[in-house]
């Protein structure tokens, strides 16, 4: 820290008590300056000689025959006026970062100029605040801070101006010039921790992070702050991403609990105004800080009351973000006053903005050819998937919930139940999730959430879930069943439909038989019986038999082998068939409508990206596994 020494002489201030100051000399006091709470004894000389605003002082006293002078107005108040004092005295006195503003306001109220005495205080405080402290990073920080409690003085003395400009333009220079000390608790390169043996002057130069100021500004209060990022801004020297770093900084350091999105204070009103003036200072560049801290923050404000014009800013900020999000993120505590755990309407909110957002732009793609040779068509469909494998995950969380309503289930799901993605393991997980969580829903709501999942898009893990999954309805485990054994067929180089047994045939519709790719079939609304063990067991059955005679085809096995294998079926299957003809026969009743979209029963949405180890089950199962997928 810079530092200045003013006098020669030894310092002769004595106390008496809190309240008494009096110089220790030979000749006696004759002029009594009460400032504040404290009553100065001294000498007319040599104050007069210095303080031209005195010398008008000791006029009107001596005019109203008055003993004393009362100067409670002194910015600094009666340390910094004992600054002046000694200086006037000539004793030793020592300026500092943190004093030095203080004294240069007092010094100004005493009218210290040079027209009154040549090398006066005020022209020595200028030239050690030109020459030292406006020349030091830290020493500048800490006067500026300093200044806050010295306001409008030290504004109209141009010293917080002189503070920002010399803040702005240090934090600004090239990380190759920085040759000063700084705080950087961030995690440091590899060369930074002794691992790189080549290192040298010129790379140790080069190793100064873009960020490196970004800690030390977190000591200013949230004004100054504010007006120091918005200097460095002006210079347009700073990346958008190190003012967005900073700002996380701040937050973090300034905030109370605000990494864990909650605040843990008893001053609502000023984070209140901090979390809407850190808002305020986001760069507006897309990439400048994390979706991670902006939810965060959306939930600080939450938790702060900020208005509602903060919050949706937030909200748009976010949804331009949303590819980047995590299952973490979005797992926001609901209030107090609500009975679920997690806030999932402002999810619903998030990914709203973030779909409508995604068409407006494939809007203005389509109008302007150029824009696909900036950003092809396939970068907003990727987003669009890592966005709702994302989303998937937060079902299967949220759906742990027993007062979850239903409604809200579906509509977050619905949401991106139009994104085309190759797997719908995710979204099938959430479901078993939801109907092992909360079993006493209807018949009709059971069968209502079963319709976000596509049963074509299951890997062979889940499908062996499924199909041993009594709280699935009948019309979901049929038609795992039925699919996968299309691609089984197909996997095994066979038609696109295996040929099916006369018995199950006569079960299926027409339209599932002719084509594997066509639409998950409607189902009649009043099909949600569930399978009995026994049913279900022959039904594998049949299916088991058909998979062993496809394979039996593609290996060139004898057909007449074949046709006896075909035969071994046992006779309770054969018979059981009659019982599962009922079934499907309700199961298909719409099958003149097979290739007509099924949007309405099924989804397109993607699959979770959780992963995790595949449990085999019994005809009894719990909640499904995750799932591996690739």
């Amino acid at each position: 820290m810079k530092y200045m020494k003013l006098g020669s002489k030894p310092d002769q201030f004595q106390t008496q008590g809190d309240s008494i100051r009096y110089v220790a000399a030979e000749l006696a006091t004759d002029m009594v300056i009460n400032v504040g709470d404290v009553k100065f004894y001294l000498h007319k000389f040599p104050l007069l000689l210095k303080s031209y605003r005195l010398q008008k002082l000791i006029a009107c006293t001596n005019e109203e025959n008055i003993d004393e002078i009362n100067i409670h107005d002194i910015p600094g108040g009666p340390a910094a006026f004992e600054v002046c004092a000694k200086f006037c005295y000539n004793m030793t006195v020592t300026l500092n970062a943190y004093n030095v503003v203080a004294a240069r306001c007092a010094a100004d109220y005493l009218e210290m100029y040079e027209s009154v005495e040549k090398g006066n205080l005020i022209y020595k405080i200028e030239v050690f605040l030109t020459s030292s402290i406006f020349r030091s990073w830290k020493d500048s920080i800490i006067v500026l801070q300093t200044t806050k409690a010295f306001l409008p003085w030290s504004e109209e003395l141009k010293i917080v101006s002189h503070c920002l400009e010399s803040v702005a333009s240090k934090a600004s220079v090239e990380t190759s010039k920085v040759d000063w000390s700084y705080t950087y608790n961030h995690k440091k390169l590899p060369s930074e921790n002794g691992s790189d043996l080549h290192c040298n002057a010129i790379s140790w130069q080069q190793l100064v992070p873009i960020d490196w100021w970004v800690e030390d500004l977190c000591e200013l209060h949230i004004d100054l702050y504010k007006r120091v990022i918005v200097t460095i801004k002006t210079k347009g020297r700073i990346s958008s991403e190190a003012i967005g770093e900073a700002l996380k900084a701040y937050a973090n350091r300034r905030l109370p609990g605000f990494s864990k999105g909650s605040i843990q204070g008893s001053d609502p009103e000023k984070y209140r105004y901090m979390v809407d003036t850190i808002t305020w200072l986001l760069p507006k560049e897309k990439n400048s800080v994390s979706c991670s801290f902006l939810i965060k923050l959306l939930q600080t404000s939450i938790a702060c009351e900020c208005g509602q014009t903060m919050r949706s800013e937030l909200k748009r900020r976010i949804s331009l973000h949303m590819e980047d999000a995590t299952v973490g993120d979005l797992l926001i505590r609901a209030p107090d006053s609500e009975t679920i755990i997690f806030d999932i309407d402002i999810v619903h909110d998030l990914v709203e903005n973030f779909m409508l957002h995604q068409k407006r732009g494939q809007i203005d793609s389509s109008a302007d050819n150029r824009f696909h040779d900036i950003c092809p068509s396939f970068a907003s469909d990727d987003s669009e998937v890592k966005v709702a494998r994302v989303i998937d995950g937060y079902l299967a969380e949220v759906a742990r919930d027993p007062n979850l309503p239903l409604s809200k289930f579906i509509n977050l799901a619905e949401l991106v139940s139009s994104v085309s993605r190759p797997s719908h393991d995710g979204i099938y997980r959430a479901i078993d999730m939801y109907l092992k969580e909360h079993p006493g829903i209807t018949k009709s709501e059971r069968k209502r959430i079963c319709r976000l999942m596509d049963c074509r898009k299951l890997s062979a893990e889940a499908c062996m879930h499924a199909v041993q999954n009594e709280r699935l309805p009948l019309r979901i485990v049929v038609q795992v069943l039925f699919f996968e054994q299309l691609r089984a067929t197909a996997s095994s180089g066979g038609g696109s439909t295996p040929d099916l047994t006369r018995p199950v045939k006569s079960l299926l519709p027409v339209g599932s038989q002719r084509c594997s790719t066509s639409a998950t079939s409607n189902i009649d609304d009043n099909s949600d019986a569930v399978l009995t063990a026994k049913e279900l067991k022959d039904l594998k059955g049949e299916f088991a038999t058909l998979r062993l005679r496809d394979r039996g085809d593609n290996n060139c096995i004898n057909s007449n082998d074949m046709i006896k294998n075909a035969a071994t079926v046992d006779d309770s299957k054969v018979r059981s068939s009659v019982m599962s003809k009922k079934m499907f026969s309700k199961l298909w009743s719409n099958k003149d409508r097979q290739s007509e979209n099924s949007s309405s029963d099924t989804s397109e949405s993607p699959s979770s990206s959780n992963a995790g180890e595949t449990k085999s089950t019994s005809c009894k199962v719990g909640s499904i596994p995750s799932l591996n997928i690739s």
